[in-house]
């Protein structure tokens, strides 16, 4: 039977309170840390119609050709900048004027020098609003808080690349070129048939990506619309006087497909990266052939190409895999111009056993054109980044998915590039599953010209012990981490010495009924050096009942055990005042195999536990793969975390009588050699069965109105619930997910594994294959515009015909132009409605 599926539908007035509410703004400081500048969001969800626009479907990209950008982008629809004294509370927002009514904005940057802003500015099209178009590039003094655009006439194409700063006044921004014709037309007929080849002996695994190119008129529309012309945008005087100069950039102002444009801390030099043909039907754009040069900033001429890389669709699925060849070109941070990149020595296979994974390389840009690159460092691991400090201190980081395991080394970058046998010191190895021993990551200051480096606190000159990797001794770091444990996080922040690793002092930690999350450094404007005498720290500060706010630490290191001062900086609204403090709480339980799980559980206000009776619950969920029965047990959550009720979070349902179990740990894990999903079924099972038996043991929910629900991944699990043991539960929704595996036949989610290699797996798995057990009533909701991989529609929709096939009680709701996640406000507000109606009507809560 098909139902009318032409009108949307508004959920009960409790809940669809829920859906519009008061954003708390983005919050950013100036470079110079003397200005705030606030990004106000939408209160609301975009209407449908916004979302129904046209848009290409090219390389794995949604592209909106009215507006020469990717489609469906959040945006920004006011700016305001307020003064931040050394010490004190925040001077009054001024709002930046100039910006037309109704427009939204994207891409908000500072200049380096903090002096101005950068941003595009679009038309809404909504009444009262501007008509939608192209993007255009603005710019705001930041002491008149006046804007004007800088780029006219011509228009931004924002379909990878949009604009950087060069310097404090010049901008390079990717135009439409300005001779580009008139898109490529359809042709009337197909001039022939479509065809893909496979060379015998070539393995090119890929996953189910979506939107791929699909034949010549495809590439060629691609070409078309990702094209783009460099532009040198320099901008001079402020506000209203203001004006500007745009003149090509580049060899000849060529039109390509960039990707990329990075200049170098001294702005000498940009890395440019772009790509090119010949295209591929089987993997998205990333993966086209690419070419990365370095070109001088003055003229934008050509000193040498870095790389110039094939089509890479043979890349392994397997975790660790890599593309061949020069991968991940940056700029050393700490330095004017050196280009490091890395390269794969086992051809980007981790299964090829090599004594070296990765070399790292690096190369002054200023002799590029005449000197070769060097070594800098080569690890057994795959390489994961350099955190850069100076020409004495650098951390290394690589991993190993096959043992979870990650180690960081400090070396001395000036020794290692004079010699690169230099001295290289394991500063930590650990599992990364372990959320209990992880010390953190070094925090980060700010450079005069940008770039963020190590927060290094140097000696105090008393220090006369030899360093380890032969350069500075008694070197300090800050290190900042979550702090989890038993209790829960317990974020914090450390005096770390380089030498020994050990942790000298605790200089914060969160404590109490509140959770604290140190942040960015603050006193490090103008290139200032870092000490216990002057740091300023960013900080934020939630509880359950109130929203996240920012503060400012003062630390005197003159008086070290006095706790720093505190400035508060912002002052947010409650998002949902209707619901502010549900009674919640963390509950630790354990499964039939002894392994601890935890949830949060949440009750409506005013129920009594022993005295009322048991509450409808929801139990909504998202599995994890762990390595270690250990690594699973641990609680990666607070109790003072603030409780935040989104649109479409499970607990509106609070408001309705509903009881929820939020997110409860439903681990899959690997026993010995065995991988996780070798007894995925089982495992998830004796999870849901464990945290059905502590509701229901508390008092807390009737066991005969238990709903089970996720999205996604959540999705998957939800159906394999209900055909594996659907007596635990009254009912299911299950949102955007996947139930046949053998669709996703080149592995899913963490599975490396591919259906010929482990069939039994995919096959037991699939929840599809068990569509004739599954008698309990399931919710499938779908977006019909779905990008994720693995997740297209098809597969709700066969499975809603298997479950159909053997007379289930289910519903299937296709929300058309919603992709994996729902935005927009009638998509939201129906899905509400339909779930209201499905939970009230199998587990009849009494109101």
């Amino acid at each position: 039977m098909e139902e009318d599926g032409e009108v949307y539908r508004r959920p009960p007035p409790e809940v669809a309170s829920f859906v519009d509410r008061p954003e708390s703004p983005g919050l950013t400081l100036s470079p110079h840390r003397d200005l705030l500048l606030y990004l106000h969001r939408p209160s609301s969800y975009p209407p449908v119609s916004e979302l129904a626009r046209p848009e290409m479907k090219l390389a794995g990209l949604r592209l909106d050709v009215e507006q020469n950008s990717r489609s469906r982008m959040g945006y920004n629809t006011a700016l305001e900048i307020a003064p931040l004294p050394p010490n004190g509370r925040p001077g009054v927002p001024r709002r930046v004027t100039g910006i037309p009514t109704g427009t939204w904005l994207n891409f908000v940057s500072w200049s380096p020098n903090g002096r101005r802003l950068a941003f595009t500015v679009r038309g809404s099209g909504l009444p009262g609003a501007p008509p939608r178009g192209p993007l255009e590039l603005w710019s705001a003094d930041v002491d008149t808080c006046v804007a004007r655009p800088v780029l006219p006439g011509f228009m931004l194409n924002t379909s990878f690349e949009e604009f950087t700063w060069l310097d404090d006044s010049t901008l390079i921004a990717a135009v439409v070129p300005p001779n580009r014709g008139p898109m490529p037309a359809q042709p009337a007929t197909p001039r022939g048939p479509r065809i893909s080849v496979s060379a015998a002996g070539v393995m090119a695994q890929a996953r189910t990506y979506p939107d791929l190119l699909k034949n010549g008129h495809d590439c060629m529309l691609f070409t078309h619309l990702c094209s783009s012309q460099l532009m040198r945008v320099s901008l001079r005087g402020a506000g209203d006087a203001g004006s500007s100069t745009c003149t090509p950039f580049g060899r000849g102002a060529e039109s390509r497909i960039y990707t990329r444009c990075d200049p170098s801390p001294d702005g000498n030099f940009v890395i440019v990266e772009f790509l090119e043909p010949p295209f591929s039907y089987i993997v998205p754009a990333g993966r086209f052939p690419k070419r990365v040069e370095l070109w001088r900033a003055s003229d934008g001429s050509l000193v040498r190409t870095i790389a110039a890389l094939p089509l890479a669709e043979a890349i392994p699925i397997v975790n660790d895999s890599c593309r061949a060849g020069p991968r991940s070109v940056s700029w050393r941070a700490d330095a004017p111009a050196t280009l490091v990149w890395t390269e794969a020595q086992d051809g980007g296979d981790p299964r090829v056993d090599v004594p070296a994974r990765d070399v790292v390389l690096y190369q002054d840009a200023a002799t590029a054109d005449s000197q070769p690159p060097k070594e800098l460092l080569r690890t057994q691991w795959r390489f994961g980044g350099i955190a850069w400090g100076d020409d004495h201190l650098a951390f290394a980081y690589e991993s190993q998915y096959k043992t979870r395991s990650v180690r960081s080394w400090v070396f001395a970058p000036r020794m290692r590039m004079n010699d690169s046998t230099a001295p290289m010191r394991l500063f930590n190895e650990r599992n990364y599953e372990d959320a209990y021993n992880d010390p953190g990551a070094p925090a980060t200051r700010r450079l005069e010209d940008g770039s963020y480096v190590l927060a290094i606190i140097e000696p105090d000159g008393t220090d006369s012990t030899s360093s380890s990797y032969g350069e500075k001794p008694g070197r300090r770091l800050l290190f900042q981490g979550t702090g989890a444990c038993p209790e829960g996080y317990r974020p914090f922040m450390d005096l770390v010495d380089v030498d020994s690793g050990a942790a000298i002092k605790r200089l914060f930690q969160s404590s109490g009924n509140k959770l604290e999350y140190p942040s960015s450094i603050v006193s490090d404007a103008h290139g200032a050096p870092i000490t216990l005498n002057n740091m300023r720290m960013l900080m934020t500060r939630e509880t359950p009942t109130d929203v996240s706010q920012y503060y400012i630490l003062q630390y005197d290191g003159r008086q070290p055990e006095v706790p720093p001062s505190e400035v508060r900086i912002s002052d947010f609204p409650h998002p949902h005042p209707q619901l502010i403090a549900p009674p919640k709480e963390i509950i630790r339980y354990k499964r039939a195999d002894g392994v601890d799980l935890s949830a949060t559980l949440y009750t409506p206000p005013g129920w009594r536990a022993g005295v009322d009776p048991p509450l409808p619950c929801i139990l909504w969920a998202y599995p994890r793969e762990f390595k270690t029965k250990e690594a699973a047990g641990q609680l990666r959550d607070s109790p003072h975390k603030f409780t935040s009720i989104a649109a479409l979070s499970p607990l509106v349902w609070l408001a309705r009588g509903y009881a929820i179990l939020d997110g409860p740990t439903l681990p899959i894990i690997a026993d010995g050699d065995q991988e996780p999903n070798d007894k995925y079924v089982e495992q998830l099972v004796a999870g849901a069965q464990a945290a059905v038996d502590e509701v229901v043991r508390r008092g807390v929910a009737d066991p005969k109105r238990i709903a089970v629900g996720g999205r996604s991944y959540g999705a998957f699990m939800t159906a394999n619930l209900l055909a594996h043991c659907g007596h635990l539960f009254c009912a299911g929704v299950a949102q955007a997910g996947a139930y046949n595996r053998t669709l996703t036949p080149f592995g899913f989610q963490a599975e490396e594994r591919t259906l010929w290699q482990a069939p039994d797996i995919y096959q037991k798995m699939s929840p599809f294959t068990y569509a004739d057990k599954i008698k309990t009533p399931l919710l499938l909701i779908h977006g019909e515009e779905d990008t994720n991989t693995g997740t297209f529609p098809m597969q709700s929709e066969r499975f809603f015909a298997a479950l159909k096939g053997h007379g289930a009680e289910c519903r299937l709701v296709l929300l058309p132009h919603e992709s994996h996640s729902y935005r927009g406000e009638e998509s939201v507000l129906h899905i509400l409605a339909e779930m209201s109606d499905w939970l009230d009507k199998y587990t009849a809560p009494k109101l």
